[in-house]
């Protein structure tokens, strides 16, 4: 949270006016979201706030894509991708096959009714660096 802080600073002294805007917004939910808790927020809390802000910035540049607004979808996206740089490294689609394969065989899952017993194992194992949805597709697409 510090470094959001001070990287908030630098890009209101350097006359960033978008990344300042962006980092302002995220600081304002992390603190709703402390407020909300009743505690101080640890790294995975931090990284939850940033990965639903991250997620509803693609929902609106799609949208705005849809209707033909592009510079609305292009704004969305540049705060995407200031926002994404506080996230860790995602694991690639590769990864995250070789993890959901080797769950399937640790859990001993046959077919897609077993996939309540392995998603949770997927996720956990994979800490706050899996896409879940990418997951969940690989997942189906291995039971099936």
């Amino acid at each position: 949270m510090d470094s959001i802080k001070s990287d908030m600073y630098s890009a209101m002294k350097s006359g960033d006016k978008e990344t300042a805007g962006t980092l302002r917004t995220l600081l304002a939910k992390l603190k709703d979201q402390q407020i909300n808790t009743r505690k101080d927020l640890n790294d995975q809390d931090c990284i939850s706030v940033i990965k639903t802000l991250v997620k509803q910035r693609l929902e609106a540049a799609e949208m705005y894509e849809k209707a033909n607004r592009e510079g609305l979808a292009k704004k969305e996206k540049s705060e995407f991708e200031i926002l994404n740089s506080y996230l860790p490294k995602m694991m690639s689609e590769e990864e995250i096959r070789d993890l959901v394969q080797s769950v399937i065989t640790e859990t001993m899952a046959e077919d897609i009714s077993d996939i309540g017993k392995v998603m949770p194992v997927v996720m956990q194992q994979g800490g706050g660096s899996i896409d879940g949805k990418t997951a969940n597709k690989i997942l189906r697409e291995l039971l099936e």
